[in-house]
């Protein structure tokens, strides 16, 4: 260390080789490495080691849930985020979500919006009692560090839209994107940039986007994406009447803040039973339906935004699956595992394709629900 400090270059070695050193720790006990000396507490909050250190992190091995209580008679829900690694989930799923160390208390009002690069972006809605309007305000959190940003400024909504969360790398700017349909029909994105700190509008997208509970934007390659329906005639649409020429990938560029419609698979033929589902695992896009509301159908897109790179993964029974209703929920293992709600609301289905085998969970006795998401532990602060 007294060499170091007579010679300047023996001390930025000395910096470079303790940086690629702390780069490969995982990222939880990183924090508490700043106490050891001044200089490691200055590499570690240097903004290129934090790249570094997310570049080097595991990806695709932990998953974030939003888990809520069913209502009970005179109480308030109650809402938590809780994290897992991926093999520990697949093997026991209710262990994971009663799970107390790895458990953060969520307000009532607070909705996950996404999670990207270790930030969880959480939305605060206010919902007004006597029309379709909301005020939403947004934060990003950071589970590891407990970072938590100042808020957005309010935005004023109507209730059906759908959020979306991820992070545009030529700006080094985390963005979130809130989709509005209007009654005659007109969809209006509002993008917020974390480093500007203000508001943008873009008008006239293509398409109204599903109602589902957890339709949010999937970020992937740079952009969010939403499956949507074009031209429904206004805001509202029955899945009855919807034609399968309606329907369509919203995907919005974070660079550009533009907008550019996908097509689903050449090989869909006919409209599923149901609303099918979007998914993202492992930089794969993922469309997930119903055929003839008797076999689960699963398409991956191997080169995301090349339509022609569609391919069908499976098409296996309901009755394989012990299922009588479709509701994919999350995709596993480059697309290996499947898992998905079962006869009721607290029944979770794991289907392996690659041994065909199915294993059911039943979470009742928890009494809840929950949303996953992929999640990766960093150090990300951003300002």
């Amino acid at each position: 260390m007294d060499m170091a400090a007579q010679h300047p270059t023996a001390a930025l070695l000395l910096c470079e080789v303790v940086m690629e050193i702390l780069s490969w720790v995982p990222a939880k006990p990183v924090p508490r490495l700043k106490l050891v000396c001044k200089s490691w507490n200055s590499i570690i909050s240097h903004p290129h080691f934090v790249k570094l250190h997310l570049h080097r992190s595991p990806k695709n091995a932990i998953l974030l849930f939003t888990r809520a209580q069913a209502l009970t008679l005179g109480g308030e829900e109650k809402q938590s985020l809780v994290l897992s690694s991926v093999e520990s989930f697949i093997q026991n799923p209710s262990s994971s979500l009663d799970a107390q160390e790895n458990r953060h208390s969520l307000h009532v009002a607070d909705w996950v919006s996404g999670s990207c690069n270790g930030l969880v972006c959480v939305a605060d809605i206010l919902f007004h009692s006597n029309d379709d309007i909301c005020d939403i305000w947004f934060r990003l959190w950071n589970p590891l560090t407990g970072f938590v940003s100042v808020n957005t400024p309010c935005l004023r909504a109507n209730v059906h839209n759908s959020f979306g969360f991820g992070y545009d790398e030529s700006s080094d700017s985390y963005k979130v994107v809130t989709v509005i349909p209007d009654s005659s029909g007109t969809v209006t994105a509002h993008v917020y940039s974390f480093r500007d700190g203000s508001w943008k509008t873009i008008n006239s997208l293509p398409a109204i986007l599903f109602y589902a509970e957890d339709n949010n934007g999937h970020f992937i390659g740079g952009t969010l994406n939403w499956l949507g329906l074009r031209n429904p005639r206004g805001d509202d649409y029955d899945w009855a009447d919807v034609t399968l020429d309606m329907l369509m990938i919203v995907s919005f560029d974070l660079k550009s803040d533009t907008h550019k419609q996908i097509l689903l698979p050449k090989g869909i033929d006919e409209i599923s039973s149901k609303d099918p589902t979007l998914g993202v695992w492992g930089n794969r896009l993922y469309l997930l339906h119903d055929y003839k509301n008797t076999h689960f159908i699963a398409w991956q897109m191997k080169e995301f935004g090349d339509e022609n790179s569609w391919t069908q993964l499976l098409k296996i029974s309901f009755h394989h699956l012990g299922v009588e209703r479709l509701f994919p929920e999350f995709i596993f293992e480059n697309g290996n595992i499947f898992m998905l709600r079962g006869r009721h609301c607290f029944e979770e289905v794991f289907y392996d394709r690659r041994d065909n085998s199915v294993k059911r969970i039943n979470n009742l006795a928890n009494n809840s629900y929950f949303i996953a998401f992929d999640y990766v532990e960093s150090l990300v602060q951003p300002c």
